[in-house]
């Protein structure tokens, strides 16, 4: 470390929050710098490139809000936009703010430790490179550690393997091969009927099934795009006034204030308009099971109108409370299984058996393909923060620290690491809201904190204690008396075998957790230790 470039803060990551954190801070004259892991900018979006991959929020809203100029100028082509044209947004910002000289590509960090007597970071990368920085800040995805199942055999198959979230940035093609695919998350849903309109056959194993609703996806019209910019400061007000930033609000009726027809006839348009909404047509499906029921008694029967074999669709029903596992969206995914050259196999308790060179065993039956997709989703929250050896005061390492679960106040700091900030982190709204307003709102307040702290020459800050622990048990008690806590997801780690369960996003909702950071910053950052010097 002799030899470490000092700056004043290092973001790790350059996806959507680490381009905005590096824009914001440079502008306040604060030497910084981005570290990324790939050869491009972009994140979550410059990995996954499966076949069919796209976002779940509109492209209009799915956007930095910062810069009226770059919101003018940029024209999305879809209504929901593909991974490439997401890909494309992030480069064209990196080019429009002249980011570019201060990102390092190709660079992995490996370690953060806190250097208590100089009060700066000592961070290594994989390349030898090495900084030593007052602030890091960890912008490093809610979904970017891919989660790889250890499979029995697995290194054994002769076939090709690949992960939805580690995607190749060729094209690869599948005509004419046996494709296996594991896993019916969001990912599985959108790469499935692209993989099987290719594939001589497709072979999905299933272990939850999933409620799908419709994006309805269409090109986005000319005009219908001017009247939206026209018209974005409102409504990107009113965006932030919901539940989760996004342009959709949720409905103020009980869905048991209605008849049975009439909340048919309610979700039926909202299935027809498409998109994460639906579950906004009432406002009580996330709290009432009885609600509930009225909507996955409407999937359901979609389902069962929509798959041609009553077997198939028997086993393609979703039994667990909607909205308790991510929303997926697709428009072909339910249709896909009527094609004669896809099956489905449910997995039992057990899952798949073992992994063999042309194929798998599960439920004691053999199926033979030429290649394996893993749709197996993300070690979610903080499986990027654990694969990097961060250590804090004392040489505490966060590992060891969040071993009962993550531990921070207000998704943005922890207990014993002194100015490590962590955009998006365990304990704020998260992947429970449209992620780029969630960024921006980080960015912003965290660079805010920085100006703050260098205007009264204060060189360090960290979290209470006290306040953490009352942020978490406050967050655990909102999330307890919610029906998304009432099944095993990613949202408690769930998918990753000896991962803690702890409901990691806050889903008390973006006003009231804008107001809460609003207020501790105005009150001199209340419930942060701040350090002089």
């Amino acid at each position: 470390m002799a030899d470490a470039t000092r700056l004043d803060a290092l973001i790790v990551g350059a996806g959507f929050a680490g381009l905005y954190m590096l824009h914001k801070l440079r502008g306040m004259g604060f030497a910084a710098r981005a570290v990324e892991a790939g050869s491009g900018v972009g994140g979550t979006w410059y990995w996954n490139r499966y076949p069919g991959a796209r976002c779940d929020v509109e492209s209009m809203f799915y956007c930095y809000q910062f810069d009226d100029g770059l919101s003018r100028d940029w024209e999305w082509t879809e209504r929901y936009p593909a991974q490439p044209e997401i890909l494309r947004y992030a480069n064209h910002v990196a080019d429009r703010f002249d980011l570019w000289p201060d990102i390092s590509l190709n660079t992995r960090i490996v370690s953060a430790v806190h250097d208590e007597d100089a009060a700066r970071w000592r961070v290594a990368t994989d390349t030898g490179e090495a900084w030593l920085a007052r602030y890091c800040i960890m912008a490093t995805g809610c979904l970017s550690a891919a989660n790889r199942p250890d499979f029995d055999g697995l290194d054994e198959f002769a076939g090709r393997v690949f992960h939805t979230g580690r995607w190749p940035h060729e094209t690869v093609d599948f005509a004419g091969r046996r494709v296996g695919v594991v896993g019916t998350g969001s990912s599985a849903v959108q790469a499935i009927p692209e993989i099987a309109k290719e594939a001589a056959h497709v072979t999905v194993f299933q272990r939850t099934a999933s409620y799908v609703v419709p994006a309805n996806n269409r090109p986005l019209d000319p005009a219908e795009q001017a009247d939206i910019k026209a018209r974005y400061p409102e409504l990107r007000a009113a965006a932030r006034k919901t539940f989760g930033g996004f342009a959709v609000g949720i409905a103020r009726q009980s869905a048991l204030a209605v008849s049975e027809d009439e909340c048919r006839e309610t979700l039926a348009r909202a299935w027809d308009e498409g998109g994460i909404g639906f579950l906004n047509a009432y406002r009580d499906f996330g709290f009432d099971e009885a609600a509930n029921r009225r909507a996955q008694d409407f999937v359901r029967r979609k389902i069962r109108e929509t798959v041609q074999d009553p077997e198939t669709a028997a086993k393609l029903l979703p039994r667990h409370v909607i909205g308790c596992k991510r929303l997926s969206l697709g428009d072909d995914y339910y249709a896909a299984f009527n094609r004669p050259n896809v099956a489905l196999v449910p997995l039992a308790d057990d899952g798949i058996g073992r992994i063999l060179p042309d194929g798998l065993t599960a439920g004691g039956t053999r199926f033979r393909f030429d290649d394996l997709v893993l749709a197996t989703g993300f070690d979610a929250m903080t499986g990027a923060l654990a694969r990097i050896d961060i250590r804090g005061r004392g040489g505490i390492a966060l590992a060891e620290a969040w071993e009962a679960g993550p531990r921070m106040y207000l998704g943005l700091m922890s207990n014993g690491f002194p100015n490590l900030f962590a955009i998006t982190g365990p304990g704020s709204p998260s992947v429970l809201s449209n992620m780029m307003p969630t960024i921006e709102h980080h960015v912003e307040w965290i660079a805010e904190c920085l100006g703050y702290l260098r205007g009264n020459g204060i060189s360090g800050i960290e979290p209470s204690l006290d306040a953490q622990d009352a942020w978490v048990e406050h967050g655990n008690e909102v999330a307890s008396k919610t029906l998304r806590y009432s099944c095993s997801s990613w949202y408690l780690g769930a998918n990753v075998p000896g991962k803690p369960r702890v409901f990691m996003p806050y889903i008390g909702g973006m006003p009231s957790y804008m107001e809460t950071c609003a207020a501790v910053a105005a009150d001199g950052y209340r419930g942060f230790d701040l350090t002089p010097g």
